[in-house]
């Protein structure tokens, strides 16, 4: 009976040992986002293709990722929607544990850029009622694949250009693919500049959904 236990726990620490290694953590949050290619992940997790191949290759191991073919390209994916609930609950743990890691993510943060008094249910009501505007600065293939009801799609690197479609008599919630990252800060210091009322929500997508919230595609 011993070593079937012993088989059990080595069983499950298949999924510790895949996941403990900080590349391996941003590569699934990316493909919180939607499927990307090797090339695409690469990129975002600024590594090389070799390197994120080797990560996708430990994470396929463990069954916490999966790919399709579609002509030239390999697409990848996460297996199952637990694997995304898995990286927030892991996150969020670290983030109540680990004091460096609070530390860092007040760091993060500047006066004035973060929602106060606002839960996810009154901004999801306040923006239905068009209260406030919300932003999602992702890529565009990110918000096609999902996104957070009643967002507009205004990426990054085109929101300069896009300010004259968002009214400045009304609050602008900016929000990307999670706490981590830094897409919404730069968003949010951007538009404040500009005379916006902007702030940073720090859920992504992984975050809405694991809250019971609603998505939109």
């Amino acid at each position: 009976m011993r070593e079937v236990k012993n088989l059990l726990y080595e069983q499950v620490s298949r999924i510790g040992k895949a996941l403990a290694s900080p590349k391996r953590l941003e590569i699934i949050e990316l493909l919180c986002q939607c499927e990307k290619t090797v090339e695409t992940l690469a990129r975002d997790a600024d590594v090389s293709i070799k390197l994120a191949s080797a990560h996708l290759k430990g994470l396929r191991a463990a069954r916490l990722v999966g790919a399709r073919k579609d002509g030239r390209y390999v697409y990848y994916r996460l297996t199952d929607p637990s694997v995304a609930e898995l990286w927030v609950t892991l996150r969020g743990v670290a983030e109540e544990r680990l004091l460096d890691l609070q530390v860092a993510l007040r760091s993060l943060v500047e006066s004035g850029t973060e929602l106060q008094g606002m839960d996810r249910e009154s901004i999801l009501k306040r923006a239905k009622q068009g209260e406030v505007v919300v932003i999602d600065v992702r890529p565009a293939e990110e918000f096609a694949a999902s996104h957070l009801p009643y967002a507009r799609s205004m990426p990054l690197a085109e929101l300069k250009q896009r300010l004259k479609h968002l009214p400045k008599g009304k609050p602008v919630v900016a929000y990307c693919r999670g706490p981590f990252c830094m897409m919404a800060k730069d968003a949010v210091s951007l538009l404040r500049k500009q005379g916006y009322r902007a702030f940073k929500l720090a859920d992504g997508v992984a975050e809405w959904k694991s809250s019971g919230l609603p998505l939109e595609q």
